[in-house]
């Protein structure tokens, strides 16, 4: 599944980083963190996708994001149960996700008026771990998107940046 992700700053990669020794006891812990914006499919040819999507980040402008604190998904559409996640704020990556909606299809429960912007910390926990974490306060973290990323789910790698304004 090739997706639309954001990436995050250092400065939110060492505040989850923060988090990992609470997060020991989940099934999986992400240690790469990103924002993802938009599935796009399993089309064979990425260049295909890739083009799709710069028609539709046509005058994207940049945006900015905010992590404002921890919350959890206690029964999510897919995979297992919680996802504890750093919650983005952003009606800028809303905005850029609806115009990729113009372009593909959604994902029912995950995107659309489902869309929930965040970074996942990790998923297949303890829901009092999760609630726990959630209660904590963060000092938040303010950045401006400048690019997006075209990520190969498959290998988990970004295959190529798009910057914004694009």
């Amino acid at each position: 599944m090739y997706s639309v992700n954001v990436p995050v700053p250092g400065r939110v990669r060492q505040l989850a980083d923060q988090f990992y020794p609470s997060l020991v006891g989940f099934e999986t812990v992400r240690e790469d963190h990103s924002c993802l914006l938009k599935r796009l499919g399993d089309e064979p040819h990425v260049s295909q996708l890739q083009r799709r999507a710069h028609r539709a980040l046509e005058g994207a402008p940049a945006v900015e994001a905010q992590i404002t604190g921890i919350d959890y998904f206690e029964d999510p559409p897919l995979g297992s149960a919680p996802v504890v996640y750093l919650a983005v704020e952003s009606p800028g990556l809303e905005s850029i996700h609806e115009q990729l909606l113009d372009e593909f299809d959604r994902v029912e429960g995950l995107e659309g008026d489902d869309y929930v912007p965040h970074v996942t910390l990790a998923r297949g926990g303890n829901l009092e771990t999760a609630q726990r974490l959630a209660e904590r306060e963060i000092e938040p973290v303010t950045w401006t998107v400048t690019e997006l990323e075209f990520w190969d789910g498959a290998y988990k790698l970004p295959v190529s940046r798009v910057s914004l304004p694009a």
